[in-house]
């Protein structure tokens, strides 16, 4: 697993943080539900490969 893809999530997880509080204080709160579920598909979008290795991997540990 490459390291870079932690720190990619951690840096989609504090932009989405800000985003959310900045859009929550202006009294947008539904503009920043919407900012958290883009991050949240984004992210999934990034590491559906590493979950589908995963399984697999545990398939062929398993023998299913």
């Amino acid at each position: 697993m490459d390291i870079n893809i932690v720190f990619r999530i951690a840096a989609v997880g504090i932009l989405v943080a800000v985003l959310n509080q900045v859009l929550a204080r202006a009294g947008r709160d539904d503009q920043a539900m919407l900012t958290t579920l883009a991050g949240l598909i984004v992210v999934l979008y990034w590491i559906i490969g590493y979950i589908s290795e995963l399984f697999e991997t545990m398939q062929t540990m398993f023998h299913f």
